[in-house]
């Protein structure tokens, strides 16, 4: 009797999230029941119901699908690394199978054969990137700093150890990392632990046979096209191996074929590279840091003669925007960027996003773009061609003793102001230390153009009046000189937004009045049927 109350209170259920039946009354695939145990783990835990109907009126049909539940359970537990447990119930001489299934721990998604299942409704299907993202950062957990299972101290390239020792030297000073063996180094920069290998260190230093069989996805490809057609790449190596065996390989192959573009400026002839070497290695960093491994997908380094474009698996980590990300850090592989803060290679605060920046607009080149970027991967296109050699005059005109205590905000005003963009605010916020700076001027209400003095000093200073526009007793004399031309029949009010359509209606009433306050023009009528005219006794008047 106890078993058949319990089934009825089943039967009235709702079928979805946390409920899910299946009939099964002779067979059901194992595989497909594991899939379905992973959704419900995922979704918080629940119940796999066989023996009864999924569709309403629900009738319990009995199942014979796995005469050794234990067996089954067992299974279940070792594919999914998550708690099951099981109940038969008999009613009315039928079998109805129930399997208990815990929800996912904190932190980590559950996985069937690589995929994590959810179910939306009663509709089964692969959890979205970004739930997983969400999933990830419940704890903090970092993947690089976790234990490949199976790794050992034979899966580390030796000469990658010891390119990562010289360069800790070289960071910290310490020479005492010369006489520590190569487990020891490792265990000192948290590449392996007292649990086994981790990730981070196959990451960086593992050999291509590790890679292989633990972490595959871990594979940079580079690519030159000469064209943009698509088909075959001009050239093309494809890196499986630690990233300390291949970082210097990758930027020769895009040095081969890095062109140097001429900026001269007086006697004194000037080279800049297409591609900035610390630039480029920044971004190839970049990515290394941040990009997801437990995603599929490599990232690749695709060349064009004027423009680098570099794909990472993974989107933003959790919390970064195209809108903060010069402001906020959160690696997602923490234990990589600690590696490579303690060898020099990226600073421990983050900067290189910031560092990129920086150098485009030193060297008068378009900021880094990432257009394409989503939820899956991160797209960074790095623009090799100098946009206006002027610019570049400016820029070695404001110094290098200005220039090394200016922020990455203080390079994006220089770089707004000078091709015409809009401010944000915060970059407003940095307009009164510019100008103090003598880097930046005040050119009447609410527009800052970059000194006349910078541009003097390089030779423009017609980009100067350029930039900065007629003053403002300038452009009362052209609204007066068309008042009198038109003097003996008025001149419209929507005339004037003619003479100056740079500017608003209210600054053009502003000028007028600031003209008839001082007795130089009147105005006769009302709204659509006012008119303007002088009042210089010498020019035809309109009798009013």
């Amino acid at each position: 009797m106890r078993d058949e109350i319990i089934v009825e209170e089943l039967m009235k259920e709702k079928e979805g999230e946390h409920i899910q039946f299946k009939e099964a009354k002779n067979h059901f695939d194992l595989g497909d029941a594991a899939q379905c145990c992973c959704a419900l783990a995922n979704n918080g835990g629940g119940k796999l119901i066989f023996g009864i109907s999924d569709k309403r009126p629900r009738k319990v049909v009995g199942s014979q699908a796995f005469p050794q539940p234990e067996r089954t359970r067992m299974f279940l537990m070792d594919k999914l690394k998550i708690r099951v447990d099981f109940q038969l119930y008999d009613y009315e001489g039928k079998k109805v199978l129930v399997f208990d299934v815990s929800g996912r721990p904190a932190g980590l998604p559950v996985l069937c054969d690589g995929v994590a299942w959810i179910y939306e409704g009663d509709t089964i299907k692969p959890m979205s990137e970004e739930m997983r993202r969400q999933v990830y950062a419940e704890t903090g957990i970092d993947f690089s700093g976790t234990v490949c299972a199976g790794a050992t101290i034979n899966d580390i390239d030796d000469l990658s150890v010891d390119d990562f020792r010289a360069k800790w030297i070289e960071k910290s000073g310490n020479k005492k990392l010369s006489t520590l063996t190569k487990e020891q180094v490792l265990r000192d920069c948290g590449a392996i632990t007292d649990e086994g290998v981790t990730y981070a260190a196959l990451i960086l230093f593992g050999t291509s046979e590790a890679l292989n069989k633990y972490l595959p996805q871990a594979e940079i490809i580079f690519e030159y096209r000469s064209q943009e057609s698509s088909g075959p790449a001009n050239q093309r190596e494809e890196f499986r191996v630690g990233f300390f065996s291949c970082y210097d390989r990758i930027w020769e192959l895009i040095n081969l074929r890095n062109d140097k573009q001429h900026y001269q400026e007086g006697f004194f002839l000037y080279d800049i590279s297409t591609f900035n070497e610390r630039v480029v290695r920044e971004v190839i960093l970049n990515g290394i840091s941040h990009r997801n491994y437990q995603m599929g997908g490599n990232i690749f380094i695709r060349q064009y003669r004027d423009r680098l474009v570099i794909e990472s698996p993974g989107g933003f980590p959790l919390g970064i925007t195209l809108e903060n990300m010069l402001d906020r850090q959160a690696p997602r592989n923490r234990r990589i960027a600690e590696m490579l803060s303690l060898c020099g290679m990226v600073e421990r605060s983050g900067q290189g996003m910031n560092l990129m920046y920086e150098l485009s607009v030193q060297e008068a080149k378009p900021l880094p773009d990432f257009t394409g970027t989503d939820d899956y991967y991160v797209i960074v296109t790095l623009n090799g061609l100098i946009i206006d050699k002027e610019m570049l005059s400016v820029i070695k005109r404001i110094g290098d003793e200005r220039m090394e205590s200016m922020s990455t905000d203080d390079f994006l005003v220089i770089d707004a102001l000078y091709h015409g963009k809009p401010l944000t605010d915060k970059m407003r916020s940095r307009l009164n230390r510019l100008t103090d700076m003598g880097v930046v001027e005040h050119a009447g209400r609410n527009k800052f153009v970059l000194a006349r003095s910078l541009y003097a000093a390089a030779g423009q200073s017609g980009v100067h009046t350029r930039q900065i526009g007629l003053d403002r007793d300038t452009n009362k004399e052209l609204l007066y000189k068309h008042i009198l031309k038109n003097n003996a029949v008025g001149t419209p009010a929507r005339e004037l937004q003619q003479v100056l359509p740079g500017l608003s209606r209210n600054q053009i009433w502003v000028l007028m009045r600031e003209l008839r306050d001082n007795g130089r023009v009147v105005c006769t009528g009302k709204t659509s049927a006012a008119r303007w005219y002088t009042t210089d006794s010498s020019d035809e008047k309109h009798d009013a």
